[in-house]
């Protein structure tokens, strides 16, 4: 395995940023040593002078990029996916599904299994998000509305079984008949529950809080807010985001589904580790394209790339983020967060939140060496992956 010592940059670390030297042997981080100091070992020297030294950014919602969606039913779709967001920073993702049949979903979870296996691809794979399929159709967004439906026990049981356990998180509308069957299901086979395409009030996010929902899933992004019943105001599930300190909250901060000053409320009334920063990136992310298409290969619906966001043809909506880790940080920095709190938005929230018991997302020793290096505009010039540079 090949050494290296990061020589000369500002570490960004959990306790702060650090005038340190990284060194990296056999694929995790060895020391951080002052930048005078002797070591007894031979190091292949990186010059980050004038740079942050990031720990590698964390992707918990992504669809694809580079050309592909971790739906289509193809050999390198993996390896395309995770190369685009790789070489802006993201060196740990969890793929995402979207609503599709039972077939289709099966095939698709076949494919990640193959994907784990796959020694072409050196991004870490964390395991594997379920978005819907039951989820509500009056918030249905970018869910193929033919495939959204009611919970079925047999269906996601036997889903999770042919997983062998990959599926680490789901995101499903907790006002759905079966959604406390499901909590117990999901919870018992350490599958983190989001809400998600969710058309509840309060009162049933709370209930779906106390039964194990502690987390919502694009935040703002079809989510029910206040409503009439009979003249009176009802909160939905924006409100009892807020409301509900425990709950986490993941945000799509491309600067397009939330402006910058919907992020500045976000963080003005939540706790900022009670945030993580997603792409819930389509297929185009990290292209340089004008025309795309939304869903797999099988089922594409054609979109048009500008001003930064995918959209409708006739630019009624918009049809997916084309975003990146690095482009997250610069928004969310842009918006007034600290560089300390954006990364750790970016990285050891979203495995917090997701419960993942990873050595990851922090410049510390033992942990994995996943790192990313900025220059001071939050570019990314170099991006190590389990110790190696890719």
């Amino acid at each position: 395995m090949s050494a290296y010592r990061l020589k000369n940059g500002i570490l960004i670390t959990e306790h702060g940023l650090s005038e340190q030297d990284l060194l990296i042997k056999n694929g995790t981080i060895e020391a951080l040593v002052g930048r005078d100091a002797e070591v007894s070992d031979s190091y292949t020297e990186i010059d980050c002078t004038d740079c942050w030294v990031s720990p590698g950014f964390v992707d918990i919602h992504q669809h694809g990029g580079g050309g592909s969606d971790y739906m289509d039913d193809a050999e390198d779709a993996y390896l395309n996916a995770t190369n685009a967001h790789l070489r802006c920073g993201t060196t740990s993702i969890m793929p995402t599904l979207t609503s599709a049949s039972g077939k289709i979903l099966l095939n698709s979870i076949e494919r990640y299994k193959k994907a784990e296996k796959d020694k072409r691809i050196t991004a870490n794979i964390l395991g594997l998000h379920v978005e819907g399929p039951y989820v509500s159709p009056v918030q249905a967004g970018a869910q193929p509305p033919e495939h959204i439906r009611q919970f079925d026990e047999s269906e996601y049981t036997a889903a999770f079984e042919a997983s062998e356990g990959s599926i680490r998180r789901w995101s499903v509308a907790p006002e759905l008949e079966g959604a406390d069957r499901f909590a117990e299901f999901a919870n018992s086979n350490g599958i983190t529950l989001s809400i998600a395409h969710s058309n509840a009030d309060l009162d049933t996010v709370k209930r779906a809080f106390d039964m194990g929902y502690r987390h919502i899933t694009h935040f703002y992004s079809c989510c029910s807010t206040i409503t009439r019943r009979g003249g009176f105001r009802v909160p939905g599930v924006l409100e009892a985001g807020y409301l509900i300190d425990g709950m986490d909250v993941e945000i799509i901060a491309d600067g397009c589904h939330l402006p910058q000053s919907l992020l500045q409320y976000v963080q003005k009334f939540k706790a900022p580790e009670r945030i993580a920063l997603i792409t819930d990136s389509m297929r185009a992310a990290g292209q340089q394209t004008d025309r795309s298409f939304l869903g797999s290969m099988s089922d594409p619906l054609p979109v048009i790339v500008e001003d930064g966001v995918a959209k409708l043809l006739d630019r009624s909506a918009f049809a997916g983020s084309v975003a990146t880790g690095d482009r997250l940080l610069r928004t969310m920095l842009q918006s007034g967060t600290s560089l300390i709190d954006g990364v750790k938005m970016l990285t050891v929230n979203p495995l917090r939140q997701m419960n993942l018991n990873v050595k990851k997302g922090v410049l510390k020793q033992g942990y994995d060496a996943d790192v990313c290096v900025l220059d001071r505009s939050l570019n990314v010039k170099t991006v190590i992956c389990r110790g190696k540079i890719v």
